[in-house]
């Protein structure tokens, strides 16, 4: 074979030069070319959306999730509220103690006052719910149907606000910790984080600076008075009580014996 004929057949067929020349010069060539040339950066662009939009739901599923299972061993630190009390001018007085440092008093008195119920349902009393809403409509005095692991959410993970995305916030909450901690650590965290009086948190602070005693020392009177401020900490005290917390306290003592025979602290006390 020549060498003539060797570059004949290693040449381009015309066709398919002439083809590409006829594409290049075609109307519309321009835009195809930069069709092709967009193509890329808007698939780059939509790969960025789609990938902050999953970390974004990676965060706000994976992120609560963390949290709750490390405060399941870790005692939660300073909350929103407590901030805000201290730029209130309050101060802060807080001392963590464990659930068995605790008089079963206390325990019995909380239930017996917040959360009847609380043994029983797994973190929302519909029947509360329901009796405060009917309360609601027809009184301009507000009742709460929270139960008190739908208040230990709130105190220790979100912020003081009666927004629908707090309230949101605050069941998705509730079902982790009920799932995560259990009806024991509940207790134990909302006992260690209530507010019970301006800068007084948790039960140690509370008994010392109301009766001068210690948390696990507490009477059943003194757990009952404790109990009776939880409604207003800010505007009722146990140590100087006046009538309204004499009277509620004193109606709390007696259904926490009711709490005590009928085994309704038997989750947190066995």
């Amino acid at each position: 074979m020549s060498d003539t004929q060797s570059s004949a057949e290693d040449a381009d067929p015309p066709e398919a030069a002439g083809g590409e020349d006829a594409l290049r010069r075609a109307p519309g060539a321009d835009a195809l070319e930069t069709d092709a040339a967009d193509e890329p950066r808007g698939g780059a662009f939509g790969r960025l959306v789609r990938t902050l939009l999953i970390l974004a739901l990676l965060i706000g599923f994976v992120g609560p999730v963390f949290s709750v299972a490390v405060y399941r061993f870790v005692p939660p630190p300073i909350t929103f509220l407590m901030v805000q009390r201290l730029f209130e001018g309050q101060g802060l007085r807080r001392e963590w103690r464990s659930i068995d440092t605790m008089s079963p008093n206390l325990v019995r008195s909380v239930i017996a006052a917040e959360d009847a119920n609380f043994c029983s349902h797994h973190g929302f009393d519909l029947e509360a719910i329901r009796k405060a809403m009917a309360h609601n409509e027809q009184s301009s005095k507000v009742r709460g149907g929270s139960t008190i692991s739908q208040q230990t959410a709130k105190n220790v993970f979100l912020w003081p606000d009666r927004s629908y995305v707090r309230k949101g916030l605050e069941a998705y909450f509730t079902v982790l910790i009920e799932v995560m901690w259990g009806k024991r650590r509940i207790m134990e965290v909302y006992l260690n984080s209530i507010e019970f009086g301006p800068g007084i948190y948790g039960a140690e602070a509370a008994a010392r600076k109301n009766f001068g005693a210690r948390a696990d020392d507490l009477t059943p009177q003194q757990a009952a008075r404790l109990a009776a401020v939880l409604p207003s900490p800010l505007r009722y005290k146990a140590d100087t009580p006046g009538p309204y917390v004499r009277r509620r306290a004193a109606r709390i003592q007696a259904a926490a014996g009711t709490v005590r025979r009928d085994g309704l602290a038997a989750c947190v006390l066995g």
